[in-house]
């Protein structure tokens, strides 16, 4: 491929191998060196860019229209506020003045915040997909022509080498321009033509075999003796939690009484609260390990992996009564309130990695340190979470288990109990000094889809263990994204912070935000969160459908286009925007007895089908496999209804029933399954599937055994 070719001629070259106005010099020694156009922005990301001597701009059209008007190539540069690697180019190139003067004098510098703007970033990483050229992550950077088409496209660079490459750049821009728009031209519409689907040309049906043909493949990519992705050779380093691959395998196993896709989600979720992954004085999880067996986190914790991490346990506990799964949904909401939350009820984005540019530092310890901590109960402690005098990772120890507590209880003649209440009294007495330690850099900034899924976690813990306060929490944070997300047209807003929320809200947004709203109505029966979702749903309709396909559009039609409109179809660490609401479209068509939202879902879900029966690796198409799972055995829909439906509802959460939608209340409220439902002084059960009823009865035991 062309840009191929223009790849290899950079990586060979690299292998052989004053500032713009805008970006203003201070002498004041109270202020810094250089400001530049991103102090005005909110993103702390962004705003850890401010000060370089990089002139950078914000995405928009100020950028886009100088690039244009002095014809000169954009640097896309593109990253978050806890990226180790960001933090490392930034240091060595960013805030180099010689860089600085380069990057300055022939291009238009853009910097992103990619969670601000997934949008951008997919275009671009897409970009970098497509190219070939080796490895894509973060920091992205991408160049591109004077119209924001890019030629080249790759992430971290070293200092020399990205020097080398921008000079490569603009002597092959001054000799033979002609070859980047080539480049620009052929990739440009590579990135157009990825990730848009075809409507299925025939309907077809959703069988029980069709999807356990998928599911039992999907099983063999897990690798059933530390959970994850199997490690094949090909992925053999990093593992990431996925949670949503094994809420859908809970999901196959309710279905199906698969065993080995219990044990898929057993063996993962009890290595993964086992590992260094997992912090195991304050709570929460890692983003991922940088090993196959869950020691060695990548030590940023984000908010997206934990509200659905806490999803996953909760449901987990719920089918097994594993004790080890409620401890981790605890500690792990403990540590989202104490850390992540602000005073609004709103939940923070992300810790840093890194603590003064050094990484992990925060999380791991000497043993010195310990032992003078715990004194004699350090042996124990030390025995249990693996710590050494050298050290388990860098010379330092990460706290980790790999044996059970029973086997460290008999080799210090202890009991278990005795053991827990020990090492309990040690994590806190460890987690107090550790505070008083520099904290990781917090990411305060407020997104609405990253919101939906704490959300969601906090409605499903409270679901699974019925804890009043998950349940206030659940509530004051729905509330807090009606007031400050939510416009009275519908249309909702991406971020918040300081006050400000300004970025339109993309597909995810609307998806999430419906996926919690239906949730909290099944864990409240106020319909008030139903007819949100609805309504939310209508306006996502009018801005992000696509007629042609079926799909819904990323971006909505009231955004600027970018080089490409995409759609987001392949589920990944967050579920792809287009399999929620497929899934929202189903649960709602239910409700409301929407045959339209029915018929769209299934048409997505037909869309898909080529797709997840034919993949190789079935979890990226994860939650298509749940939405197909539901087609092919329909959900039940149980109506609790009368003054006693709280109770009910509580001890009808004790079992793990995932292919049920709940409704209900105090009285028959509007939804037309409920219509003369209401039995006077007594509050009565209706199981029903496709709109009919088995005879109603009037205790939980009796309702679970009309279930199929």
């Amino acid at each position: 491929m062309r840009q191929l070719t223009f790849l290899f001629f950079i990586a060979i070259s690299i292998l052989l191998s004053s500032c713009d106005n805008k970006t203003q010099e201070t002498t004041d020694t109270d202020s810094p060196k250089y400001t530049n156009s991103l102090v005005n922005e909110s993103s702390p990301y962004l705003l850890q860019h401010a000060h370089n001597p990089v002139n950078w701009y914000p995405w928009g059209d100020e950028a886009l229209d100088k690039a244009q008007a002095e014809n000169k190539l954009i640097i896309i540069s593109v990253g978050y506020s806890s990226c180790h690697w960001c933090h490392v180019m930034e240091h060595e190139s960013f805030e180099d003045t010689v860089v600085a003067r380069l990057m300055n004098e022939n291009f238009i510098n853009v910097k992103v915040d990619r969670e601000e703007r997934p949008d951008v970033d997919d275009v671009y990483m897409t970009a970098c997909h497509l190219s070939g050229g080796g490895s894509c992550g973060w920091p992205l950077n991408a160049i591109c022509l004077p119209d924001g088409r890019p030629f080249f496209a790759g992430t971290y660079f070293p200092k020399d080498n990205w020097m080398k490459i921008l000079r490569d750049i603009l002597t092959l821009n001054e000799n033979n321009p002609d070859r980047l728009e080539q480049y620009a031209a052929s990739l440009s519409d590579g990135v157009r033509r990825n990730s848009l689907i075809q409507a299925a040309e025939t309907e077809r049906e959703f069988e029980m075999d069709g999807i356990k043909a998928v599911g039992d493949k999907f099983i063999t990519t897990i690798d059933m003796e530390k959970g994850g992705r199997h490690v094949d050779g090909v992925n053999a380093t990093n593992k990431f939690p996925m949670p949503n691959n094994y809420l859908f395998f809970l999901r196959y196993f309710a279905a199906t009484g698969n065993e080995d896709a219990l044990k898929a989600v057993q063996v993962t979720l009890d290595n993964m609260s086992m590992g260094g992954i997992y912090d195991h004085l304050r709570g929460g999880f890692a983003r991922y390990s940088t090993d196959p067996e869950w020691k060695v986190p990548h030590f940023e914790k984000m908010l997206y992996d934990n509200g659905q991490i806490v999803s996953l346990y909760a449901e987990a506990y719920q089918l097994t009564k594993d004790p080890r799964y409620k401890k981790v949904v605890f500690e792990t909401l403990d540590f989202i309130k104490a850390e992540m939350t602000s005073e609004e009820g709103g939940f923070y984005s992300s810790l840093d990695a890194s603590t003064d540019g050094e990484e992990g530092v925060f999380y791991t310890w000497d043993k010195a340190e310990i032992d003078s901590l715990l004194g004699t109960e350090a042996e124990v402690f030390n025995a249990f979470y693996n710590v050494s005098q050298k050290g388990n990772w860098e010379h330092r120890n990460i706290l980790y288990q790999t044996k059970p507590l029973s086997e460290i209880a008999t080799s210090f003649d202890l009991t278990v109990e005795a053991l827990e209440q020990q090492l309990s009294k040690n994590r806190m007495t460890l987690l107090e000094a550790r505070n008083n330690r520099i904290r990781p850099g917090l990411d305060e900034k407020i997104l609405t889809s990253w919101n939906a899924l704490m959300l969601k976690g906090y409605i499903d813990a409270y679901r699974a263990f019925g804890e009043e306060e998950f349940l206030n929490v659940a509530l004051q944070n729905a509330n807090f994204l009606v007031k400050i997300a939510i416009k009275k047209d519908n249309r909702l807003t991406r971020n918040y912070k300081d006050g400000n929320s300004v970025i339109n809200a993309f597909l995810d947004d609307y998806a999430l935000l419906i996926d919690a709203f239906i949730a909290l109505y099944q864990a409240t029966f106020d319909e008030t969160w139903l007819t949100r979702a609805r309504d939310l749903t209508e306006y996502a309709k009018t801005q992000f459908f696509d007629e042609v396909s079926g799909m819904f559009y990323y971006t909505s039609g009231l955004d600027k286009e970018l080089i490409a409109r995409k759609m987001e179809l392949n589920d990944n660490v967050i579920p792809a925007s287009n399999s929620i609401m497929a899934r929202n479209l189903y649960h709602l068509g239910l409700y409301f007895y929407d045959e339209n939202y029915m018929e769209m879902a299934s048409t997505m879900m037909n869309n898909m089908l080529d797709p997840v029966q034919n993949a190789d690796q079935p979890s990226f198409y994860s939650n298509w496999c749940a939405l197909y799972l539901e087609l092919a055995k329909e959900p039940h829909e149980v109506a609790i209804v009368g003054d006693e439906f709280k109770a009910f509802r509580k001890e009808w959460d004790q079992n793990y029933n995932p292919n049920v939608l709940l409704m209900g209340g105090k009285s028959e409220g509007t939804l037309e399954l409920l219509k003369n439902k209401l039995i006077e002084d007594q509050t009565t059960i209706y199981v029903c599937k496709k709109k009919v009823c088995k005879f109603p009865v009037t205790e939980v035991s009796k309702a679970l055994g009309l279930l199929d």
